[in-house]
């Protein structure tokens, strides 16, 4: 279920930052939300390292980017230290923003049905609508550069 050229669903969740976030405090910025099973596991870690990397560029195109997944605030705080993550990340034990946001249920894992966080992204634009989603990601690691360079494209066009 693409939620491309709705408005975004509504949030408010603890921030790895001590501060309670939702969108509209977003309003008139481009928010990457990008949902992800759990810290410090190897493609997890691969992906928010490249939005770590990447992370200039995409400031300097007015985004923000949150991580969003069902881990603890003090996992949270690990991960970050851990890898230098310049950006916020928002736990969801109940995951009632990824069921939302289509980011939880259903996947197949290792050939294996099962319910759980589903990688994926979306990015909202400055009028709380949803400009990409991206509902299911398949590599992590290259993930954000695919996100900078939609960015970039549609600051272009």
């Amino acid at each position: 279920m693409s939620l491309e050229g709705k408005q975004a669903p509504a949030f408010e969740l603890a921030g790895s930052d001590g501060r309670t976030h939702s969108l509209k405090e977003y309003a008139g910025k481009t928010v990457i939300i990008y949902f992800y099973p759990r810290d410090n596991t190897p493609g997890c870690t691969k992906e928010a390292c490249g939005f770590r990397d990447h992370h200039q560029t995409l400031g300097a195109l007015n985004a923000v980017v949150l991580g969003v997944s069902k881990d603890s605030l003090k996992s949270h705080d690990k991960f970050i230290a851990d890898f230098k993550l310049p950006f916020t990340l928002l736990s969801d034990p109940e995951a009632k923003m990824m069921a939302a946001y289509g980011a939880f249920g259903e996947k197949v894992m290792y050939g294996k049905k099962t319910t759980g966080t589903i990688r994926s992204t979306v990015i909202v634009g400055p009028d709380g609508k949803v400009v990409r989603h991206w509902t299911k990601v398949a590599k992590a690691e290259s993930h954000p550069a695919d996100v900078l360079a939609f960015l970039q494209q549609r600051q272009a066009a």
